[in-house]
């Protein structure tokens, strides 16, 4: 399993349950990690809410890394979405970019699983963020929401080959959201796994020589580790900011 190197990538049952008249359970790692995603959240809720201490003008750690979290998304929204009714789209900018940074950076953890390495994940949660800021832009809308795929001032000879470009390219924003996302958790945790496993393969091997060898490998995957911690953190970062720009041009840049 050690030198597998797309073991880390596979959906794992860990508990089966009895099959019942046709109906059986399973607990794999994928629903592990999002159980963990639960509880974290639950944590930082009942923190939140429910500590004596609450928030003080003194912030230590936690505070500190609590308020980056929340500052953050805000400003995006505010920078981003160029109207008065842009904070009540906070919640949603929020949800995406904290639930896609805690699950990149549980991915990180050793013997863990990136939930978002696996495409079905990340374009559930690009169409899902699609579908919803569509269906708010058209009943605010209307009708009128249509004109998006005419820009303004088109000829109408011109607008038979650029209607089908804009469509085309609209609709293909939450399969480019999702595949950036995607591509960039599968690559780096791969070449991370691939030099860990040659590591591993020259200590397999018994040479002293070669034990000594592995820990130039074993030294670059420092500063490795240091950038794909990095990446987790800023694809959670451009999935917010994509997100705040689709609602901008589906709510108020209609034509």
């Amino acid at each position: 399993m050690f030198f597998d190197v797309l073991h880390q990538f596979q959906v794992t049952p860990i508990i089966v349950s009895p099959n019942v008249c046709g109906f059986q359970s399973v607990l794999t790692n994928e629903v592990i990690i999002l159980l963990c995603l639960s509880f974290i959240s639950m944590y930082v809720y009942l923190s939140l809410n429910f500590n004596n201490k609450g928030f003080s003008l003194l912030p230590n750690n936690w505070q500190a890394f609590l308020e980056l979290i929340y500052k953050l998304p805000l400003s995006l929204v505010v920078e981003n979405i160029k109207s008065k009714e842009a904070q009540k789209f906070f919640p949603i900018v929020f949800s995406v970019f904290a639930g896609v940074l805690f699950l990149n950076l549980i991915g990180l953890l050793p013997y863990s699983y990136t939930l978002t390495s696996q495409l079905i994940i990340t374009f559930l949660l690009s169409f899902s963020v699609f579908i919803g800021i569509n269906i708010l832009a058209i009943k605010k809308h209307g009708l009128k929401f249509f004109g998006l795929f005419l820009p303004g001032g088109t000829s109408v000879p011109l607008a038979f080959l650029l209607v089908p470009i804009e469509i085309v390219s609209y609709f293909f924003k939450p399969i480019s959201l999702g595949t950036r996302l995607f591509a960039n958790m599968m690559a780096g945790h791969t070449l991370l796994k691939v030099i860990a496993g040659f590591c591993a393969t020259m200590t397999g091997t018994g040479s002293f020589f070669l034990f000594i060898l592995q820990y130039i490998p074993l030294f670059i995957m420092v500063p490795l580790f240091a950038l794909e911690f990095g990446v987790a953190a800023i694809q959670a970062f451009v999935f917010a900011v994509l997100t705040c720009i689709y609602i901008q041009d589906s709510l108020y840049a209609t034509h």
